[in-house]
């Protein structure tokens, strides 16, 4: 088994009456792609930013000492009013990352995301795609342990889908740890090696994402899911 880098265990989070995660237990180790699916209101991005340690929880998060830096790239991505290649380097910067190692780095991480072209231009003139390598670029230049993604292609063409995809999945390759909330299906299984699936705020199967797809084995709940017959989850 390779090794932990994150865990939660018995974790629940509200909002004011609203209970979004309730005893969530999950471990993450290196080198994983976790797809967490479920219907709309079922917790996804929720589990996703408690995970990364962004919202005030009950249980316990734990953090291995040997985890190095965790990105988020959001689904609405935030470009600064900056070039393309400023908004890498001063990312850069922020990570403390050494000056003479900057310009290299971002360099490396434009020609990786397909933007060496539209270096000079100002992010925010981008498309949506554009941007959304962009930040993927963004957060891969700091070179983090894990990368978190919350709908990463959402309203995004077939064809932007198609780059983020291929980018993404370039990052596993590689041996980077990634954890992505999606409703896109048939991304999950492309693209992840365990699926997590959550419905009212729990967790109901967590699979190597070949078992997940075998609806013989899952409940009746997640078999709906998979049809597409349950998007909304209402508590």
């Amino acid at each position: 088994m390779s090794h932990q880098l994150l865990s939660l265990t018995g974790v629940g989070v509200s909002f004011g009456p609203v209970q979004a995660l309730s005893e969530v237990t999950l471990q993450v180790h290196r080198g994983e792609f976790i797809a967490l699916v479920g219907a709309n209101g079922s917790g996804k991005t929720s589990l996703l930013q408690a995970l990364h340690g962004l919202l005030p929880l009950t249980g316990r998060r734990t953090v291995a000492r040997h985890c190095g830096p965790q990105v988020m790239v959001f689904q609405r991505p935030f470009m600064l009013r900056l070039s393309v290649r400023r908004n890498l380097l001063l990312a850069l910067w922020l990570a403390g990352v050494p000056r003479a190692e900057r310009a290299a780095r971002a360099q490396e991480a434009m020609q990786r995301a397909g933007l060496m072209a539209m270096m000079d231009r100002p992010a925010r003139s981008l498309s949506g795609g554009q941007q959304q390598r962009l930040a993927l670029a963004r957060a891969w230049s700091v070179r983090p342990d894990v990368l978190f993604l919350d709908e990463p292609t959402a309203n995004l063409d077939p064809s932007a889908k198609h780059e983020i995809e291929t980018l993404l999945a370039g990052f596993k390759a590689a041996g980077l740890t990634l954890i992505m909330s999606t409703h896109n299906l048939g991304q999950a299984k492309r693209l992840a090696s365990r699926v997590v699936y959550l419905d009212r705020g729990k967790i109901r199967a967590d699979l190597p994402v070949a078992d997940f797809f075998n609806q013989d084995a899952l409940d009746a709940r997640l078999q709906l899911f998979l049809k597409g017959e349950l998007t909304w989850d209402l508590l």
